[in-house]
Parts: C-alpha cells; sequence; structure tokens
C-alpha cells in the first residue's frame, strides 16, 4: 500500500538532499539515496517543477506501480505532493544498474548472472502485459539504464514514467513517440502505434547488449 510522505521527512531522510546522497539524474528530475526513521533504504525521485511532461510522467508512474506488485519490479512505497514539488519514493536497490554492470569498464557481470537478469526482466515484463490486474501496462522505455540489480544481482525493472496503460484489445496511438534512441521498435517509431510488441523489440536489443557486451548504438 502506498502512503503520503511529508517533504520535511525526504528531507531529513536524504540529508536536505545532499550531494553525498545523489544517485542520477533522469529525464525529468534527480534521484536521491536516503534511509528513514525507521532504518528503511529508500530511493527518492524528485521531479522538475517547470515541466508539463513531467507533471504527466509523475500521475502515470503512481497509477501504474500502485497497481502492478512483481518480484520483479521495483517498489513503490509513497509519494510526497506539497506545495510545487513532486517526489516518488521507491525502496533502495542496492546494486546499481544492469547499464553500469554490461558496460562500466572496471565491472564484468558472470554469465550465470546474466541468464538471470533475462529471466527475471522477462517475467516482469510477462506480468506487465499479461497477469496485472490493472490492464496490459507498456514499459515503452525498457532499457539496461531502467534494470537496477540487487546484491545478488536479482532485476527490479523501474522507470516508468513513459508507462501507459489499456484494456482494450485496440492498439493506443501515440502523437508524439517518446522513448529512447536505440531501444525504439520501428513500427513504433514511424506509426505511434504503442503495443505491447515494442517492450518485446526494447527486450530483444537489451538480450542482444548482454551477449555482446556493446551498446546497441556504438560509434566505436
Amino acid at each position: 500500500q502506498t502512503r503520503e510522505f511529508t517533504y520535511s521527512e525526504l528531507e531529513e531522510a536524504t540529508d536536505n538532499f545532499s550531494h553525498a546522497n545523489f544517485l542520477a539524474e533522469g529525464g525529468f528530475g534527480f534521484v536521491y539515496k536516503g534511509v528513514l526513521k525507521g532504518g528503511q533504504h529508500i530511493a527518492v525521485k524528485q521531479h522538475k517543477l517547470a515541466s508539463t511532461q513531467g507533471g504527466r510522467e509523475f500521475c502515470a508512474e503512481v497509477k501504474v506501480l500502485s497497481g502492478a506488485q512483481h518480484r520483479n519490479l521495483v517498489t513503490l512505497l509513497g509519494f510526497c505532493v506539497e506545495g510545487g514539488k513532486r517526489m516518488l519514493v521507491y525502496e533502495f536497490v542496492c546494486n546499481k544498474s544492469l547499464d553500469y554492470h554490461l558496460f562500466d569498464k572496471n565491472t564484468v557481470l558472470p554469465w550465470c548472472a546474466r541468464q538471470g537478469v533475462a529471466l527475471g526482466a522477462a517475467r516482469a515484463m510477462r506480468y506487465l502485459h499479461e497477469e496485472c490486474r490493472v490492464g496490459t501496462i507498456i514499459h515503452r522505455d525498457l532499457r539496461p539504464h531502467n534494470i537496477l540489480l540487487t546484491h545478488d544481482y536479482a532485476p527490479m525493472v523501474g522507470d516508468f514514467g513513459l508507462a501507459r496503460w489499456h484494456t482494450s484489445s485496440q492498439p493506443a496511438v501515440e502523437t508524439k513517440v517518446i522513448g529512447t534512441l536505440g531501444y525504439l521498435a520501428p513500427e513504433y517509431a514511424s506509426s505511434g502505434q504503442v503495443t505491447e510488441k515494442a517492450d518485446v523489440y526494447s527486450f530483444g536489443v537489451i538480450l542482444l547488449e548482454m551477449v555482446t557486451g556493446r551498446r546497441s548504438l556504438d560509434i566505436s
């Protein structure tokens, strides 16, 4: 059950959103790690105030993750809406992203771990597409950066800001194609039609990157 946090709670948990607790910067905000009073480790995603798209992202992410629960999905603990501030609070996933483990020159992800990541991410996609109680959820931005790893390399799919869901068999059509270059399905990029097949294409690109150890768009 998601709950509403106060800004002061999150400010205290992240040591006033200190540089030492900074984790990452995304397209629509910043992510910080923190610790709640009870000792639970969290990740706080701040949404930039000026972004209309950011507002839509925030609402989409709350709605999707409130209705989706799976062992390979990042757990949304709650949110904060206070004044002009919008924040999402997640369970902290400790072992960085698949992107880091694939492409950082100082790390090597063992083959057995790669297999486990592939299987876990595939199970998460099957759940979102076929088994979720709120209908079909399409991630639309599946890439190694959005697959986080636990201490034993279990994958946790996150960042649902671009996700869409529908209950009919008719594909939704987007007037503006949004996603990450290199992972966009050609039919989605050309027509704007959003189906779960777009996620399957992105997943295929990730598998290729996991096998080759190279980015899908590699200019070197």
